[in-house]
């Protein structure tokens, strides 16, 4: 049951991600939105690791700050916010086809910084909805160069211009308060005032040696970036925050937040992106809060 006095005005259900992610949350909303805490109309949402964003478009709130460190994703949502009709034409044209002719084409256009450098921010964010939709098993993965490297996915008919969907979280963005950037998640939370619900989905701890992949960029997200997130938890918790994080459920993670043992919740989840299908399935995760907050 969403908060009521988080969300305020009617919900579109056509508001939802326009990008698969790794490690995106829709699967998950039903028990994360079980624990999501009541605000008021004064109070901001913060998601520092926006990535898909299904959690901020199953709540809709008014007032948010989203971030990624991820510049092509944020340019996404720019240009869907800012530039709709200019991003929908593009889409629309004959070199995004569903071929493996157009799809490497568009993917190599990072191999050549000038021929990068003169796309425009709506060309960007063109190529990158329009490869998430059409490479293989949708993964967002560049190599140390920062070049995109996922193969073509071979789709029968995947839908890259999905006006409905581009339309409805153009108004959402457009509509209310929700302000953009592209930032270290230290710096994006950096204003958030008591009271304010932060949700924390940053790339997971691997659960092994050889599961360290997470897609996520080209310096990857490794436990000394854990140990700064949750000192950045607990700097929000002084300051009377009140935030969740999404993690897996690894004795690192476990211990690290020790401190907040009595309100961390297991949850399964069914990892569908892995570029291996034996390693895609049921997986412990935690989410971890600094409230209390009853089952439901």
């Amino acid at each position: 049951m969403k908060s009521d006095t988080l969300v305020k005005g009617k919900i579109n259900p056509l508001v939802r991600p326009f990008l698969k992610w790794a490690g995106g949350k829709r699967q998950l909303l039903p028990e994360i939105v079980k624990y999501v805490p009541k605000l008021t109309s004064k109070h901001t949402y913060y998601e520092p690791f926006i990535g898909g964003g299904a959690l901020l478009f199953e709540l809709q709130p008014q007032k948010a700050v989203i971030n990624d460190s991820n510049r092509e994703l944020i340019n996404c949502y720019q240009a869907i916010r800012d530039s709709l009709d200019e991003l929908m034409e593009e889409l629309s044209k004959d070199k995004y086809s569903n071929s493996e002719t157009s799809y490497y084409h568009m993917r190599d256009l990072d191999r050549s910084a000038k021929k990068y450098a003169d796309l425009s921010a709506v060309e960007k964010a063109a190529r990158i909805i329009y490869l998430n939709k059409t490479c293989y098993n949708g993964l967002f993965r560049v190599n140390s160069q920062g070049q995109f490297n996922v193969p073509f996915g071979r789709y029968k008919n995947p839908n890259f211009l999905d006006e409905a969907v581009l339309r409805a979280v153009n108004k959402y963005l457009s509509s209310n308060t929700i302000t953009l950037s592209n930032l270290d998640f230290q710096e994006a939370v950096k204003d958030a005032k008591k009271g304010d619900f932060i949700y924390l989905d940053p790339p997971y701890d691997p659960v092994s040696e050889t599961a360290s992949f997470t897609g996520y960029d080209v310096n990857g997200f490794n436990r000394h970036e854990q140990a700064r997130l949750k000192k950045v938890f607990d700097d929000l918790t002084a300051k009377g925050c009140k935030v969740m994080m999404s993690n897996s459920c690894t004795d690192f993670i476990l211990d690290l937040y020790k401190d907040y043992q009595e309100t961390i919740k297991k949850v399964r989840a069914t990892r569908s992106i892995n570029s291996n299908a034996l390693k895609r399935g049921k997986i412990d995760e935690v989410l971890i809060l600094n409230y209390q907050v009853q089952d439901k």
